[in-house]
Order: C-alpha cells, then sequence, then structure tokens
C-alpha cells in the first residue's frame, strides 16, 4: 500500500463499479440526452456544489465555461456515456445546469410542392 496521502483510490478506477459513481441512479426516462445535446452550468452553479460527488463536480466544473456536447463531457471525464447522462440528470434536477437538446433535421422538402410552387410564381409573375 501507498503511505502517500495524494495517492488515493479515483472512483472511476476499474475496482470501483459504475452504480457507485451514480449513487445507484438510473437515467429517468425523461432525461434521453443525445450525444449532441449542449450542457452548460446555470450562474451561481458552481459554487453550491458541496454536497455532489467527486464526477459531477468535474462535470459542473466542464461546462461551467460554456457549453459542451455530452459527448465532449464524456470524452473529457473519460466515463461512459450512460454514466455522464445520469450525472447530467442528477445535476439538472438539481438546476444546476441547462441542457439545450439539438434541433431536429428538417424534413425532407417535397420537391414536386416547390415546382408547383415555382411554376405558380413564374406564371403569376412572368418570368
Amino acid at each position: 500500500m501507498h503511505d502517500d496521502p495524494e495517492h488515493e483510490l479515483e472512483l472511476t478506477s476499474s475496482l470501483v463499479p459504475l452504480f457507485v459513481i451514480t449513487n445507484g441512479w438510473t437515467l429517468p426516462p425523461d432525461h434521453e440526452y443525445e450525444r449532441t445535446a449542449l450542457v452548460c452550468a446555470q450562474p451561481g452553479a458552481v459554487t453550491a456544489v458541496r454536497t455532489l460527488s467527486p464526477e459531477a463536480r468535474i462535470v459542473l466544473d466542464l461546462v461551467a465555461e460554456g457549453f459542451l456536447s455530452v459527448a465532449e463531457v464524456a470524452g473529457h471525464t473519460h466515463l461512459p456515456l450512460g454514466i455522464v447522462r445520469i450525472l447530467l440528470a442528477q445535476l439538472e434536477d438539481g438546476g444546476l445546469i441547462l441542457v439545450r437538446q439539438p434541433v431536429p433535421s428538417a424534413e425532407r422538402v417535397d420537391r414536386e410542392l416547390l415546382s408547383a410552387v415555382l411554376d405558380g410564381l413564374k406564371s403569376r409573375f412572368g418570368a
């Protein structure tokens, strides 16, 4: 064993099950964060983090400077995406973060409809 006080077992080590990091939480169904969802800390949230786990504090510190995607948060923390999603759900429930879901892809344009509109405009205004 090491007697060095700085050498502590990290909660993210392979010896600690991942459910310990989330305190046994599972992802609530209304918190299905996509990888491209953007996350940032609420103003003043970083000062009110005394009761957070070390991993949740790291996540909050990461997003304190601005928006990061869920995938970027997972990459910076080296935690699995599922664990990051659970931590984000905890932070969002506590009012500490703001989550922006990605804008849905635009629907395919109906080319026939656009062609008919263009033909109508041409016939109406002459072109």
